[in-house]
């Protein structure tokens, strides 16, 4: 540890691909492919409110632990909310923003934070952080969704958990759709039935391509479906068509596009990431209602796909009840945060204990009303 040197860096052109990917694993979305994307095209930068601040420590030219952090102004892209901390703050005269957030910008993904083979180097990441919030005197610090693992060494150095929910399917080895389907209790099992049949009867047909496989018109369209479902939900999509570009040329095998069709006519889109272990499900929209469609084109046409590929866990993204009855069971998910204001940290953490004992009963509720039968 003597040896190694700390540097901040605004970009990631400063680091060798090869090293980063090393430390990131087959993490997809922690890939310098994808960050380098984000940040490249305009979605993550100084001008979209995401500042890269990438904590890096090096060993001469080896990088040997990062830490994805940026410089933020406002709150969204993020999926764990603390707009009412940032109101607290402001009404009682004080500021906020700018605060520092380790995460994967617009994706509530679960992985690795403190990208680092051994626990003193990841103590190291954490220790930089929390000086770096400090000597700027920057309000607070902000993890989101480490595994758990990582989730307790960041509140062995002072941090306070919060605890989320997601939707999750694990796939078990089932041989087929229907294989999966026959876990199912008699109803729930007959709604889905009904729920694809009704698709199929109304003409679509799917198709499932990679992003070499998928041709420009077919990313355009997905695209088009991408943005209208922002502006249906009166939002502005964070993300532009250069992004999907440069994904296509330095991850295509990574990326699943699925496609509805009618009539010969594109009428649906979604896109999911994945590795060889997990899918992520990501963006979707449509252009014509058909019952059911949604269903199908996010979670099935996904569920089938990991089934052939033997991918074991599918995360279907944030929040999302109605996925309970597809199938996807309520697992519970991880932020650290930092404050540095005494009493607003006392707050914050009475809040953060009554919320968890909140969770804990959602969780147990939910996982009462499972579609499984009682022996699976």
């Amino acid at each position: 540890m003597q040896r190694v040197r700390t540097r901040i860096l605004d970009s990631l052109a400063e680091v060798p691909a090869s090293q980063w990917d090393a430390l990131a694993g087959d993490h997809p979305l922690l890939s310098y492919a994808f960050l380098d994307a984000l940040h490249d095209t305009g979605c993550a930068d100084d001008a979209s409110g995401w500042s890269p601040s990438y904590i890096t420590l090096w060993d001469d030219d080896a990088l040997v632990a990062a830490m994805p952090l940026y410089s933020k102004d406002h709150s969204y892209g993020e999926y764990v909310f603390d707009w009412a901390w940032a109101d607290a703050y402001e009404r009682h005269g004080m500021r906020y923003y700018p605060k520092l957030l380790c995460a994967i910008p617009f994706t509530p993904a679960n992985g690795p934070r403190l990208l680092a083979p051994t626990a003193p180097l990841r103590r190291r990441l954490v220790e930089v952080a929390l000086a770096l919030a400090r000597e700027n005197r920057i309000s607070s610090l902000h993890v989101l969704f480490p595994v758990p693992e990582q989730a307790q060494e960041l509140e062995a150095h002072g941090m306070m958990l919060r605890t989320g929910v997601q939707f999750h399917w694990r796939n078990p080895g089932y041989r087929d759709f229907a294989d999966f389907l026959s876990r199912f209790n008699h109803d729930k099992r007959k709604k889905i039935n009904q729920e694809r049949r009704r698709v199929q009867e109304a003409g679509v047909e799917f198709v499932r391509l990679s992003g070499r496989e998928a041709t420009a018109a077919q990313w355009d369209f997905f695209f088009r479906c991408y943005t209208r479902t922002y502006r249906e939900h009166h939002s502005t999509p964070y993300l532009n068509r250069r992004l999907f570009e440069r994904l296509v040329q330095t991850m295509p095998d990574q990326l699943l596009l699925v496609i509805g069709m009618l009539e010969g006519r594109a009428i649906c889109a979604a896109l999911n990431i994945h590795n060889t272990h997990t899918l992520y499900g990501r963006y979707w929209g449509t252009t014509q209602f058909v019952p059911g469609l949604h269903f199908e084109t996010c979670y099935y046409q996904a569920i089938e796909f990991c089934i052939a590929r033997g991918i074991a866990l599918f995360e279907g993204g944030a929040q999302g009840e109605h996925k309970l009855a597809r199938g996807f069971l309520p697992e519970r998910t991880y932020s650290a945060h930092w404050l540095a204001h005494p009493q607003f940290a006392h707050a914050v953490e009475d809040f953060l204990n009554r919320e968890k004992r909140g969770i804990v009963g959602y969780v147990d509720e939910l996982n009462e009303h499972t579609p499984y039968k009682s022996a699976s």
